[in-house]
């Protein structure tokens, strides 16, 4: 394997894990903001409605690997439904994030952000989320203040989703590095091992097996491209150790 010089992460299950999803939750936690609500509308309502209305969206973009926006969204849906809140869009998104899904460390992985930053490890996120690059950050950099990603793009900023090769390409051209030089990991053997293989980025399939994944597939899949499989963060450290 040849030594990278910057490595890419996913977000979702990579970096961090989303145990125990819940949309309700975030509904509520939102609806503790609410300063305009003619309606009358409980917070089971207002979920219901978006469970549907975003499950009709969402049916629409699948076959064109299409990304929803959450800010859109939640344009459409709360003015659709008569309501206000005292937050920006962008704390909107936030806090009904949060609500639904607190986060989690995955094993090992601050060491190893360590480990990339004491050895001159350049590094970025590619996500598929409907989230904001500005959410995103402000979710990472808070759970990682001491790590700074050169840049974090989510397919909600870049309207496709991975596995688009154009999303990889997008990145290593911020980065101005040659695909020979980059790593990309994440959890995903469906978006990401085949989406940066087909860029010429070395794919990483981290699978940790510790914390649920809500949105892993139901059938354990095998990537058919040539890659590294890591279980824990730990023997990914290793890994880079001897190449060093």
């Amino acid at each position: 394997m040849r030594k990278p010089r910057m490595i890419m992460f996913d977000y979702g299950h990579t970096l961090l894990a989303e145990v125990g999803f819940d949309t309700l939750r975030g509904t509520k936690a939102l609806m503790r903001h609410v300063t305009a609500n003619p309606l009358n509308l409980s917070a089971e309502q207002v979920n219901s409605f978006n469970e549907k209305l975003y499950g009709e969206l969402a049916e629409k973009t699948k076959t064109g690997n299409i990304e929803i926006c959450q800010v859109a969204f939640q344009r459409l849906a709360y003015e659709y439904q008569r309501l206000e809140f005292s937050l920006t869009d962008q704390e909107i998104e936030q806090v009904w994030w949060d609500g639904a899904a607190p986060g989690a460390y995955l094993p090992h992985v601050r060491e190893m952000l360590k480990f990339l930053r004491d050895n001159g490890y350049r590094s970025g996120v590619i996500s598929n989320t409907s989230y904001s690059g500005g959410a995103m950050r402000h979710r990472i950099e808070s759970f990682f203040p001491e790590h700074k990603f050169e840049f974090i793009m989510t397919s909600c900023d870049y309207v496709l989703r991975k596995p688009s090769r154009m999303l990889f390409e997008t990145a290593l051209r911020k980065a101005d590095l040659p695909a020979r030089d980059v790593w990309f990991c994440g959890d995903s053997v469906i978006a990401d091992i085949p989406g940066a293989a087909a860029a010429g980025i070395f794919p990483v399939w981290y699978e940790d097996l510790t914390l649920k994944n809500d949105f892993a597939p139901h059938e354990r899949i095998v990537p058919v491209q040539e890659h590294l499989h890591v279980w824990d963060w730990s023997e990914f450290v290793r890994v880079l150790g001897g190449l060093e």
